[in-house]
């Protein structure tokens, strides 16, 4: 049986006094594998100081020992994607890492990588920030607080807690994730450090499952970091935009959205129907015309992803009825029991506008504010129901 065949792919850009150092130790962890059949990608972005050229001489020595130059220099990202490429196309590989070329990365972990591929993990992820792992203890603080505090920063904006370590460098990654989230990376916001988070802020959107793996980061002992200011401004920059397109995308803001229309429908409407009829028949009918609109819309729309059949939209808008009903009757229920056993008095003035809000005024808002909750879940739960995965 022909094992399965994974890559570790190497960017280098002026590594020429690390990468020998560097393909020793990941090649003498290769011996200790044996349910896979490992090589090594070498990524040169056309080097001054010609690492290609050594890397080139050194495939007589490593066996399985790849090696891609760019022409021009493609950054980490883009060495990264063109690396991919090459790997699972040309190469046929199942599985690919990503790697420093200066063994900041602990090469004697990739057994344990394989191992939770194997158990059925999509991706794997190197982490400094779980236990077991550290960062370096002589970092200067600029460091220290960049790498912690970005991570931080990350999770939180992005409200995502499951993975600890965003911007760690060491991965393996499955042909699946990457074929599926592959023409989402032609962004040139990727082709720096800000590639990292993006891809794995991609992946985990599509659903593919993540194992972290503690590891000790060490720092590079020959070159220099080539990390510079945009990697923060970069950073800052992703994240605070697909904050925003996810929020503008939610289902959420969506049904908030319908909402408003609805309303705005009601009252436009209502001003018509009074015209042609009593105003209690009038009032209905507005009702009802909001109804209808944020029926259409929550199918088009807001739950676009479960959008109904002909067939089953007669029975659905029943129901709709049905639950905006609930909302009304909660609306009532919280105002009937505030005003009979709290009462109805004055809680301030805003003299600007010269309005009193009372308690009135907060069962009201009360019962708006929880009558959408209502409505939200009975949608969500009943009306566009999730249907099982086969």
């Amino acid at each position: 049986m022909q094992q399965k065949k994974a890559f570790v792919i190497i960017p280098t850009y002026n590594e020429r006094e690390n990468i020998e150092k560097t393909l020793t130790e990941v090649y003498k962890t290769f011996k200790e594998i044996n349910n896979w059949e490992c090589g090594v990608l070498v990524v040169d972005d056309t080097s001054p100081d010609k690492t290609y050229e050594l890397v080139e001489n050194l495939k007589k020595k490593f066996a399985s020992l790849e090696l891609l130059v760019n022409p021009e220099k493609a950054g980490l990202g883009g060495a990264y994607l063109k690396g991919m490429d090459f790997a699972f196309n040309k190469l046929s590989a199942e599985v690919v890492f990503e790697f420093d070329a200066d063994l900041s990365h602990d090469p004697t972990k990739i057994p344990l990588f394989l191992k939770k591929i194997d158990e059925g993990y999509d991706m794997a992820l190197g982490s400094r920030y779980i236990p077991g792992g550290s960062i370096p203890a002589d970092w200067g603080f600029h460091r220290k607080f960049l790498s912690v505090v970005g991570n931080l920063v990350i999770m939180t904006v992005l409200t995502n807690f499951k993975i600890r370590d965003w911007t760690t460098g060491y991965r393996a990654i499955t042909k699946k994730v990457f074929t599926t989230i592959r023409e989402e990376l032609n962004d040139d916001k990727f082709s720096g450090y800000t590639f990292q988070i993006g891809f794995l802020h991609k992946a985990m959107n599509h659903g593919f499952s993540m194992a972290e793996i503690p590891f000790h980061f060490k720092d590079r002992t020959i070159g220099k970091s080539k990390i510079g200011p945009e990697y923060i401004k970069n950073t800052l920059e992703y994240i605070m935009k697909v904050r925003v397109t996810d929020l503008l995308k939610s289902r959420i803001f969506k049904f908030v959205i319908v909402g408003g229309i609805g309303a705005l429908t009601q009252l436009l409407t209502l001003q018509g129907w009074r015209l042609v009829a009593p105003f209690q028949l009038a009032f209905f009918l507005a009702i009802e015309c909001a109804v209808l609109m944020n029926f259409i819309l929550s199918n088009l729309w807001t739950f676009s992803d479960r959008k109904l059949k002909a067939k089953q939209i007669p029975a659905k808008f029943v129901q709709f009825n049905l639950a905006s009903g609930g909302s009304i009757l909660i609306q009532q229920i919280i105002a009937f029991v505030g005003e009979t056993f709290v009462g109805l008095f004055t809680l301030f003035t805003l003299p600007i506008i010269n309005m009193d809000i009372d308690t009135g005024t907060m069962y009201a808002v009360g019962g708006i504010l929880i009558g959408m909750f209502w409505n939200f879940f009975a949608y969500n739960t009943f009306i566009w129901k999730k249907g099982k995965k086969k």
